[in-house]
């Protein structure tokens, strides 16, 4: 199964965050799926820390570099990831969350998040 992780998903596995459920951490690590990160994932992290709202251990590339060390595949933006977007029901405002819907329909692929909002939206979710 292909699983892109929320941002909130991705930050607590890099953390090893007690937050995250054995089950979500079984899901990244299982050789039988292809757990991806997407670029809109890094935009938000590096939006929240520049002002203050993610505070993180080293500096931003950093950070980044250590997603890439883990070995996740990197999802870009694509126009017809925007395009998906565009048309998604506004069910829930958070623009990030609203493109890694886009981009996880879009591209066929389950999203792991712990977020309910993505609940609302036609997008399969990886059950926690």
């Amino acid at each position: 199964m292909r699983v892109l992780l929320d941002t909130h998903i991705l930050l607590w596995y890099q953390a090893a965050d007690k937050t995250l459920s054995p089950n979500a951490r079984a899901v990244i690590e299982s050789d039988d799926n292809d757990s991806v990160v997407s670029i809109v994932s890094f935009w938000e992290i590096g939006i929240k820390h520049s002002i203050g709202k993610l505070p993180l251990r080293m500096p931003l590339n950093d950070f980044f570099l250590t997603i890439q060390d883990a070995g996740f595949p990197l999802l870009g933006l694509q126009r017809e990831h925007i395009l998906s977007a565009a048309v998604l029901p506004h069910l829930h405002g958070d623009p990030f969350d609203r493109m890694l819907i886009a981009q996880a329909k879009q591209e066929g692929m389950h999203l792991l998040t712990a977020d309910p909002h993505f609940k609302l939206y036609d997008v399969p979710l990886v059950d926690l």
